[in-house]
């Protein structure tokens, strides 16, 4: 127990300490964008895996701004599982992520540690270790205009290191987490810039999430939860969400990502294992002009280890 609330503590530091020194350089957003995202927050906190006491597999596909050719398109696969009754958690991610000639594969492995604080809180810390692949068709680019430009008559291939690491607290109808999921600015060499014409980077995100449980009557609870993403050289984000279950059997819900997006969001649970999500944004910003709109779709199948692994409807 002291090892536990030791590690905890390190954590707590060293996630304070980068905060404080991520917002040096100024690059664009990179880390992939989920519009359910208290439905995969393993995603973006390696403090969650494990959590839910079962082992759960999720599957997400995320459609942004379709019908505008080269528009983002996102696939994560992930599994995460509690590892002994000590409180261990593990978690593997697999995430493709596909932006006009661009392409990112990758895998994440996930270790969390938990200890119980109070009655029914527990803290958890989180350590991400994996591998990102970056590729860009170059030869795909349309419209050039020196067609015959050496720089883009080749394809960009390279493997770069993810590290990250995250705090998650949670009740029985209270959370709240913070994370950064790459710690590493990962992004290409001068050289690997000079050579392809490529400004890409992964620049250092942290993201803060809450949200807590009104059991407003025997048959609908309502969930608030929010969403602060916050990057070097770009504003920062909030979503602000509200999801109404009625019956612990479906939920309808609305969110509101700053200057960006109005999304409407449906959950059904079909069986105890089974879950199904959907999702569908419409943008507010300069975009709304081409009336293009986002589709994102997320299931989640959870194994119970015996009867009585699954509890009740687990609302985060």
């Amino acid at each position: 127990m002291y090892k536990k609330i030791k590690l905890l503590k390190s954590f707590i530091l060293l996630i304070f300490f980068l905060a404080i020194t991520s917002f040096v350089k100024l690059y664009a957003q990179t880390e992939s964008m989920y519009s359910q995202y208290m439905y995969n927050m393993l995603s973006i906190n390696p403090a969650y895996a494990g959590n839910r006491g079962v082992i759960g597999i999720n599957a997400f596909f995320r459609n942004q701004w379709a019908g505008i050719p080269g528009s983002p398109k996102t696939t994560s696969v992930s599994i995460d599982g509690p590892l002994n009754e000590k409180g261990l958690g593990f978690g593997f991610q697999l995430y493709d992520d596909v932006l006009g000639v661009e392409k990112t594969t990758g895998i994440n492995g996930m270790f969390s540690t938990q200890v119980k604080v109070s009655e029914t809180g527990v803290l958890s810390a989180g350590l991400l270790g994996g591998l990102m692949n970056y590729r860009a068709d170059l030869t795909q680019i349309a419209n050039r205009f020196t067609p015959n430009d050496i720089a883009f008559n080749q394809n960009y291939n390279k493997w770069t290191p993810s590290v990250g690491l995250g705090l998650f607290y949670n009740t029985d109808k209270f959370y709240a987490g913070v994370s950064i999921p790459n710690v590493l600015n990962s992004g290409l060499s001068t050289l690997d810039m000079i050579q392809s014409n490529l400004q890409k980077v992964s620049d250092m995100h942290i993201f803060i999430t809450s949200g807590f449980v009104i059991k407003a009557s025997d048959n609908v609870t309502i969930k608030p939860s929010t969403l602060v993403k916050m990057v070097s050289g770009a504003p920062i984000q909030f979503d602000l969400n509200t999801n109404v279950w009625l019956k612990d059997l479906f939920s309808i819900g609305v969110s509101y990502r700053t200057a960006d997006a109005i999304v409407g969001m449906f959950e059904f649970q079909a069986t105890k294992k089974i879950r199904f999500g959907f999702a569908y944004d419409t943008p507010i910003s300069y975009l709304k002009g081409y009336k293009q709109s986002t589709q994102e779709f997320m299931m989640r199948f959870e194994l119970e280890r015996n009867r009585s692994s699954i509890k009740s409807t687990r609302y985060f």
